[in-house]
């Protein structure tokens, strides 16, 4: 899947990344294929950067996160170049911070586009994306203990999408257990299945259709379930009270009512 550079991505060495104001949706694109899209502390930088502009952009609505080539989505840290961590080790940083758009954040949805291998690091992408689809060709898998690494990060996302058996059959078998994207549609990985060249239309498509949604009400949605995983039941029921008491007259003010309501419906 190669991808044009335009001079909006001149900046970026890394990445690539588009803020279509008519559409209101952003494309962020991880943009090293030579190296199966495999994050350095460049990668880290640059996505956070493309993530604080993506959240103070008012004319963008919702992202895809999505990669460049066929061979990969991601494959997680890239290990052939040092990430350069400082020497007290209380001051190392997890590198997922940067990559994470709730880390920044970044309550805008994000729908993720996930080709070929993803693996290890690449959880990081994949946890905290709000809408996940894959290609008939992804496969998934955690390659840490296969080379003498404790995988510990990244199964604690991975918990929330897939449950904790799934999450300890990947985590302890390695490079053993690959995840095809039929098992990945059904333990919960991800939400639907395309057809590869489907794949960023597909994933475009996605976006637009809540990008069309107040943002307001997208926003204050994204933000108060994935807050709530951090609480408590009742804890969690008390907060999202509040935010429905913030966001809701907002979101109903930009709702346009006179505008015929769709009449399609997507069934998958």
């Amino acid at each position: 899947m190669a991808v044009p550079v335009t001079a909006r991505d001149a900046e970026y060495a890394t990445i690539l990344l588009d803020l279509d104001a008519e559409s209101r949706v952003a494309t962020l694109t991880l943009n090293r294929p030579e190296r199966l899209n495999a994050f350095n502390r460049v990668m880290c930088h640059e996505v956070a950067d493309a993530w604080r502009r993506i959240k103070d952009d008012a004319s963008i609505n919702a992202v895809v996160l999505r990669a460049a080539g066929d061979r990969a989505f991601s494959a997680g840290l890239d290990v052939r170049e040092p990430y350069g961590q400082p020497d007290d080790v209380w001051n190392h940083e997890d590198p997922g911070e940067l990559l994470s758009p709730k880390w920044q954040k970044l309550w805008k949805p994000v729908v993720c586009a996930v080709q070929g291998i993803c693996t290890a690091g690449a959880f990081y992408f994949v946890n905290e994306a709000d809408l996940v689809l894959c290609s008939e060709d992804a496969t998934f898998f955690d390659s840490h203990v296969t080379f003498g690494m404790v995988s510990a990060i990244e199964p604690i996302g991975l918990m929330r999408r897939v449950g904790l058996g799934e999450t300890l059959r990947m985590a302890l078998r390695g490079n053993d257990e690959r995840v095809c994207a039929a098992t990945a549609l059904r333990i919960g990985l991800v939400t639907e299945v395309v057809p590869a060249a489907r794949l960023w239309s597909r994933a475009d498509e996605l976006a637009r259709s809540i990008a069309a949604k107040p943002s307001a009400a997208t926003q204050g949605t994204v933000r108060a379930i994935w807050e709530s995983l951090d609480k408590p039941y009742r804890a969690a029921m008390e907060q999202n009270l509040i935010y429905t008491r913030l966001g809701n007259p907002l979101g109903m003010r930009e709702v346009d009512r006179d505008r015929p309501a769709p009449t399609t419906v997507t069934i998958r």
